[in-house]
């Protein structure tokens, strides 16, 4: 297991963002971009858990115009127009931000190609990494995912950041009750689960603050007891309009 980053600050979205927004606008991304403290942000975005699917890539690119950021695509697949590009392009950006998919593939190939070093490094020197389902869950020790079909705990992650973690805690049907009975049974460590529209965010592996781009987004810390599954919910600030 690879140990918790020591530096760096990571943005976690349960859901929402430019993915999984009507018109590609986000709150949630706008806080992004201004926490890397660039007036135009270098922007990488990494849609390995989608298999580097065509459809995520012309969303990323709109969402993100060149009078809003300088963008790139880091393909593992050697898609085109990207190619192949070596991961220590990385270490060039402001922001890091992973789409969403399946965690199991991300995690094999991230390994395979030396993507997690690079990552831990870009993070100590600055960069923004930040993250939707898939790309929430990698950042933890362990995840609720579908990554083989039906939901399932996987006790698989970078373990940058503590204990599990489960994306579209109400988003989507039976994701809140098998969390509950999976950390109950000490099949998942205690677990923070993220709404759609919710966002947290990591500075050198603690949790600072909770944030959300719907009203009544919900955040919850799942904790082990000796009676069951503990939910916490976690004060969320709402995000302002412009």
């Amino acid at each position: 297991m690879v140990e918790q980053l020591q530096r760096g600050t990571i943005v976690t979205l349960g859901g929402g963002g430019f993915l999984m927004s009507p018109d590609g606008s986000s709150r949630i991304d706008d806080l992004i971009l201004s926490l890397s403290g660039a007036r135009r942000p270098k922007v990488c975005f990494v849609p390995t858990a989608s298999g580097d699917a065509a459809s995520a890539c012309e969303r990323f690119e709109s969402a993100f115009p060149p009078e809003r950021a300088e963008t790139s695509v880091l393909s593992l697949f050697n898609m085109s127009p990207y190619g192949y590009r070596d991961p220590s392009m990385l270490l060039e950006q402001d922001v890091v931000y992973v789409g969403g998919g399946s965690t199991a593939n991300l995690l094999s190939l991230w390994r395979q190609h030396g993507v997690v070093e690079r990552l831990r490094e870009a993070a100590a020197s600055g960069t923004i990494l930040a993250g939707i389902s898939a790309g929430m869950n990698c950042w933890f020790e362990a995840s609720s995912t579908d990554s083989y079909g039906p939901l399932a705990p996987l006790n698989d992650g970078l373990g940058f950041l503590p204990g599990g973690a489960c994306p579209h805690y109400l988003g989507e049907p039976g994701r809140r009750e098998a969390l509950l009975e999976w950390v109950a049974e000490g099949r998942l460590p205690d677990t923070l689960a993220l709404d759609d529209g919710v966002a947290a965010i990591w500075v050198d592996a603690r949790l600072e603050r909770v944030v959300a781009e719907v009203p009544g987004g919900v955040a919850a810390r799942i904790t082990r007891t000796p009676e069951g599954a503990h939910e916490e919910r976690l004060a969320t600030l709402e995000l302002g309009g412009a």
